[in-house]
């Protein structure tokens, strides 16, 4: 069975190479949980407060938060319209805060936290 875990790897790895990579790499999933807690947290602090700026130029002068799904004295383009741009910005902070916090994890420890 060892000869067929080397055949299939073409002789570059072997069975114990490949069990001690996944157990760091789920080592590193295990680590990474906590940084990447607080890193989704500042995310959406950030994304909120950049939304609110948006909101601000974007949305009516008048109001000062977007319309919520069950106000009945907005229309349904400004409500969705809220939606689209909140999504977008959450999305795109989120991403880019977890991208970068895998980047430094993995020069702090050696090991990517995702795969």
């Amino acid at each position: 069975m060892l000869e067929l875990a080397a055949d299939r790897w073409n002789g570059t790895e072997t069975l114990m190479a490949l069990e001690t990579e996944q157990q760091s790499n789920t080592a590193a999933k295990i680590l990474y949980r906590p940084f990447g807690l607080v890193s989704s947290v500042i995310a959406g602090l950030v994304a909120g407060q950049i939304f609110k700026q948006v909101w601000k130029r974007v949305g009516n002068r008048d109001q000062g938060d977007p319309p919520g799904a069950l106000e009945s004295e907005y229309s349904f383009k400004e409500v969705v319209l809220g939606a689209l741009i909140q999504g977008a910005i959450f999305a795109a902070v989120k991403a880019a805060v977890s991208r970068s916090g895998a980047r430094a994890f993995e020069r702090w420890t050696g090991e990517w936290p995702g795969d």
